[in-house]
């Protein structure tokens, strides 16, 4: 939570809200698995970042509040259109002795121009411009945050579903090898347990599986919401495993954050903004006057006609509008203590993603590079030894467990990391992730101990 009231631009906060009723939606899609019947070709998490730019049904709302302010800045240099006034009548004129002297129509015409005094309306077209750059800074930051909030999902569809893969296949394997000991008839204690302990893992994997690809369903309904796919769309992501590189020093990312970040962009807008309001309100202490021909004329005993200049202002001249400024100026402090509070928490993101990137990447250099292949020919082997007699019950279960946490601990360790470098790049607005190199599955996973790359 941001300890500042947020910016009038507030990037996925309608999808958020959407997702919260749409995922009920995921335990109905896993149920039908309509999915799995149709083959999907998969798509790459940059394909699917430019149709989530193409048909997000937020991004129209940026579009158009970026249209209206443009519309009110070709306003807002503009002087009042002109004003006609007619006045038409009766007039009766009497000599002295109250004699009828003569009748007839009278009326007056005028047309009157507003003219501002110097510098207002340059003012008020600086407001019309801030706002035309505020909506152009809130249209950049969803779409910067739309891309980054796909790639991360996209990672973790792509994750969800090896997640589910390896699970479902140990716990296949564990009743294929407890439907090979019931048939053996096994006589004794000892099997008869054993097939009991296949049996209740067997029992806990599935249940696993399933919250895997309730995961995966979870996953696939956000993606389709943000690139504005239906629902229940199938959807299949490459497997991509991005390069986590060093990240920069600190003190240059901080630098680009206090430079790139969109919440500062924004308040400093907004205080540029409140600056040029404190100037109108003390500029508006002069009122505005209007100028313009007349003319009029009468027919009663004589025919005049008279033409002129007519120039009319309110009174007094000198407008009291000291609680109006002093309102402006108040706004104003308002915003410096926004944008100092939103510098602080920028700060406060900056270095907690740095932190979490580098605690991941740690974590991930002590994985050998092929330390999930090796721990699924571990259970493939124990597999094929334990049907043999060749080993334990209780080293066969463990080893498949762990096999399992492995391929979990290893991906969601890599999806944290690449969340905390995402984090960084919004931030900053700086372009730290590496290219994606493709992978199949866990056991031909890219390198998880990634040589530094100095950016």
């Amino acid at each position: 939570m941001h300890p500042f009231p947020s910016h009038p631009f507030r990037p996925l906060a309608g999808i958020s809200a959407s997702l919260a009723l749409a995922l009920p939606l995921v335990v109905v899609g896993a149920a039908a698995a309509t999915n799995e019947d149709t083959p999907v070709a998969p798509l790459a998490p940059e394909a699917l970042v430019a149709e989530a730019l193409g048909h997000n049904a937020e991004l129209g709302f940026y579009q158009s509040q970026l249209e209206g302010a443009q519309a009110a800045r070709r306003l807002a240099g503009r002087l009042d259109l002109p004003k006609a006034e007619f006045q038409a009548g009766q007039i009766r004129s009497r000599n002295l002795d109250q004699s009828l002297a003569g009748e007839g129509a009278m009326w007056v015409a005028s047309v009157r121009q507003s003219f501002e005094w110097p510098g207002r309306l340059g003012l008020r077209k600086a407001i019309a411009n801030q706002d035309v750059a505020l909506a152009t800074l809130g249209l950049e930051a969803f779409r910067r945050e739309l891309a980054g909030k796909v790639r991360e999902n996209a990672s973790g569809l792509a994750g969800a579903e090896e997640k589910a893969r390896v699970a479902q296949a140990v716990a296949d394997r564990f009743r294929a090898l407890r439907e090979v000991l019931v048939q053996r008839d096994p006589a004794g204690i000892a099997p008869q347990l054993e097939v009991r302990i296949l049996e209740a893992t067997e029992l806990t994997l599935r249940r696993r599986a399933s919250e895997f690809a309730l995961a995966v369903e979870a996953e696939r309904v956000r993606l389709n919401l943000l690139r504005g796919s239906a629902l229940e769309a199938p959807l299949r992501v490459k497997g991509l495993s991005p390069e986590l590189p060093e990240r920069p020093p600190l003190d240059r990312l901080m630098a680009a954050a206090n430079t790139n970040h969109f919440d500062l962009r924004t308040r400093t807008a907004e205080l540029v903004q409140q600056g040029f309001r404190v100037d109108l309100a003390r500029h508006e202490r002069w009122p505005a006057f209007e100028v313009g021909p007349m003319t009029m004329g009468q027919d009663g005993s004589t025919l005049d006609r008279i033409v002129g200049v007519g120039v009319s202002f309110p009174l007094p001249l000198w407008q009291p509008r000291t609680a109006n400024i002093a309102a402006a100026e108040a706004r104003q402090k308002q915003a410096e203590a926004l944008l100092a509070a939103a510098r602080r928490e920028v700060e406060r993101r900056v270095v907690t993603a740095a932190r979490g990137y580098d605690s991941r990447l740690a974590e991930l250099s002590r994985w050998r590079p092929d330390v999930v292949a090796q721990f699924e020919s571990a259970a493939e082997l124990a597999d094929r030894h334990y049907r043999l007699g060749a080993v334990p019950a209780t080293t066969y279960v463990e080893l498949q467990k762990q096999y399992l946490d492995a391929v979990e601990a290893h991906l969601d360790t890599r999806r944290e990391a690449l969340g905390a470098l995402l984090e960084l790049e919004q931030a900053t607005g700086l372009s730290l992730a590496r290219p994606a190199a493709t992978f199949s599955g866990a056991s031909s996973a890219s390198p998880s101990n990634p040589q530094p790359v100095r950016p």
